[in-house]
């Protein structure tokens, strides 16, 4: 169980990786700042959620 919470939480950190980059990309070029909020917000999510299954990952090792 551990080792699938672990593969999903280093799926996600990839996508805030990506989404990142975009944002990044975003700001150089000028783009829209509706957009690079948009970007920031799913930032967030991503990694509020590879956080919520690192937790989970530790939760399920210690036992």
């Amino acid at each position: 169980m551990a080792t699938v919470f672990n593969i999903l939480a280093i799926v996600v950190m990839a996508g805030v990786v990506i989404v990142l980059i975009r944002g990044l990309i975003n700001m150089m070029r000028g783009g829209s700042g509706f957009t690079s909020n948009k970007l920031m917000q799913t930032r967030v999510l991503l990694q509020f959620i590879a956080l919520v299954l690192i937790m989970l990952t530790v939760y399920f090792t210690r036992k």
